[in-house]
């Protein structure tokens, strides 16, 4: 109450200044008026008085303005004394979540209306990534520099080849490629780049049709006939797509990326720099992680390019060579390449491009990465090259590539891993012979390899890729079936877990296993790298059950991990002379146990030889 009483008489004080000072204001406009009349009466008899006048005038001009200012100080001090009326909080209106298990709102999304949801998801089905989110932020935006710190301080020469950059897309989301056009424009000095060629193998989105036209239309006004287009009248695969680009590049260089990437700054400098010292090198550049939810970028660090037995392809440290150096801008030997890569056009044709006999997706790149190892050429990762790539939570070419993967990795073992080839079968659980696969004609691949006096893939193994497992000692694999229950298979069981179970067959990866013969058995998967540790089957000496551990951890644990076995008969521990056998429980369900021998019998689903 006596704030209130406080605030009025405040109030009341600060117009009576006001009134005040507009009466003064009033009356010195009156005097002015009659200085003003006077004044022009002494101009015409004595000039001195009349510049005595003129000098009255401006001082009292002056003082009308410093009053005047008063007046508005004092207006605004009685506008912020009045009471200010109470703001009205909006409550934020909640939106309902419509999809609250998508991975695209785990952490994005969350102003969205309804609708933009509909939308955003719609879209994130169809590619795989938030496309609602690319259509809203620029085509040339700025994404953050991640390369090593001396990186920035390399000078490369002015002389460097030309590039040609090919880009493969099937039903990409439009602003995702014009995106990728923008920034290879933008980052690519204009005397390097010779052209950009599209290639579309054969995409039904219609906004990748006459739209694009359009965006290559006005990109020709600022740089004319830079954007070639190749399209596809039936879907050919990635391996096609690729060689469709390569064909028509006039490029010293040919650079073949997927379309959903956009390039770091100085990213094509350092890869021409190094073809320009060694045509005969197949580069690579180092990816950057585009999260498909956001679009943010997550930064990676230089790596090699590897595979396993499946021919599935991985990251992998580099050779401890690289490391010796010291220098993370240096590049780095790689046993092969992720799909995106770099070199000297015409070697490229010379060393046998790509294996046109490869289907839709999967194996071509390390079918590369071998050949080229293996007849008179090499891979290397360039770290002061990087290209921003957004990783789909899903590919567009099958739902389920496993089936090409396989059928792409048993041709480039037919032609170029000699006796080691069947590590692929034993990769996939394939018998050795009758698989049923067709791998089409390898004539013209081989006839490749002899041409170019290629090395064996011993060399290889020994030279370029000593990590990977050769598997030499493998007597044999698949599921491991007992005769009382030929429909149930020992299974790894639940994991984290050291338990293996009993299951209804299935002959997936859980119910692989791998008998070697040095005894030990291992359940789960064989790994394909030695740095890598497999999963033993012990008898650990006490109770009834079997246990299922990494086999290093298996032996501090002096844990029984080497078994006799032969085909169609018993499996007994060397040191316990326990058997695994199989039981009924009390449930009427039959689990896997230890004891004493019984005389049960055990099949493993394919031999590398007679056990």
């Amino acid at each position: 109450m006596h704030r209130v009483s406080r605030m009025r008489s405040g109030w009341v004080k600060g117009l009576l200044a006001v009134l005040v000072l507009c009466v003064a204001l009033l009356y010195l406009g009156s005097i002015k008026r009659e200085v003003h009349t006077h004044s022009e009466r002494l101009q015409k008899a004595h000039q001195n008085d009349s510049l005595r006048g003129q000098g009255m005038l401006h001082r009292m001009d002056k003082m009308e303005l410093d009053i005047n200012k008063l007046i508005k100080l004092l207006h605004n001090m009685e506008k912020a004394d009045a009471p200010k009326a109470p703001e009205v909080k909006k409550e934020k209106q909640v939106v309902r979540k419509l999809y609250p298990n998508s991975p695209l709102f785990s952490k994005w999304g969350n102003d969205l209306s309804e609708e933009e949801q509909k939308e955003a998801e719609s879209l994130y089905q169809m590619y795989g990534y938030n496309a609602f989110l690319s259509d809203r932020i620029p085509l040339n935006r700025e994404i953050p520099d991640t390369r090593h710190a001396r990186c920035a301080d390399k000078k490369y020469p002015e002389d460097l080849p030309t590039i040609s950059v090919i880009l493969i897309y099937l039903d990409e989301a439009l602003s995702i490629i014009k995106r990728a056009i923008r920034s290879i424009i933008d980052k690519t000095p204009q005397r390097l780049l010779k052209e950009i060629i599209l290639v579309d193998d054969h995409s039904t989105n219609e906004d990748l049709m006459e739209k694009l036209d359009e965006y290559i239309f006005s990109i020709h006004e600022e740089r004319p006939k830079l954007v070639k287009r190749v399209r596809h009248n039936e879907q050919l695969g990635l391996t096609q797509a690729r060689l469709s680009g390569w064909r028509v590049a006039e490029g010293d260089v040919v650079a073949i990326l997927d379309a959903h990437i956009e390039v770091h700054v100085q990213w094509a400098e350092p890869l021409l720099a190094r073809i320009k010292q060694d045509r005969t090198v197949i580069l690579t550049p180092v990816f950057d992680k585009v999260n498909y939810d956001d679009l943010t970028l997550t930064p990676y660090i230089p790596a090699a390019d590897a595979f396993d037995w499946a021919l599935w392809c991985m990251y992998e440290s580099f050779r401890p060579e690289w490391y010796a150096l010291k220098d993370e801008s240096m590049p780095g030997k790689s046993p092969s390449i992720m799909g995106i890569l770099v070199a000297d056009r015409k070697f490229f044709g010379e060393i046998g491009g790509l294996d046109g006999g490869m289907k839709i997706y999967g194996g071509e790149n390390v079918e590369l990465g071998i050949r080229v190892w293996l007849c008179g050429g090499s891979i290397e990762v360039i770290p002061c090259s990087k290209i921003a790539h957004i990783e789909r939570s899903k590919k567009p070419y099958l739902p389920d590539l496993s089936t090409m993967m396989k059928r792409n990795a048993l041709r480039v073992a037919e032609v170029w891993m000699d006796e080691y080839k069947y590590n692929v079968n034993i990769a996939w659980n394939l018998p050795l012979k009758d698989h049923g696969i067709d791998i089409g004609d390898v004539t013209e691949r081989k006839k490749v390899r002899e041409k170019l006096n290629c090395k064996p893939f011993k060399w290889y193994l020994d030279n370029v890729y000593p990590m990977l497992d050769p598997l030499a000692d493998l007597f044999g694999y698949g599921a491991l079936i007992n005769d009382m229950k030929p429909d149930l298979c020992v299974d790894q069981g639940p994991v984290p877990g050291n338990s293996p179970i009993l299951y209804g067959c299935h002959f997936y990866s859980p119910q692989f296993s791998y008998y070697r013969i040095n005894g030990e058995i291992y359940i789960g998967g064989i790994k394909s790298h030695k740095y890598n540790s497999n999963r033993c089957l012990v008898d650990r000496g006490t109770g009834s059950f079997p246990g299922l551990y990494e086999c290093k951890v298996a032996e501090n644990k002096k844990f029984h991990s080497l078994w006799d076995f032969k085909q169609g008969e018993q499996i007994q521990n060397r040191d316990t002379k326990r058997c695994l056998e199989i039981a009924l429980d009390t449930d009427n369900s039959y689990k896997l146990i230890v004891q004493g021998c019984t005389g049960q019998n055990w099949k493993i689903q394919n031999l590398m030889k007679d056990i």
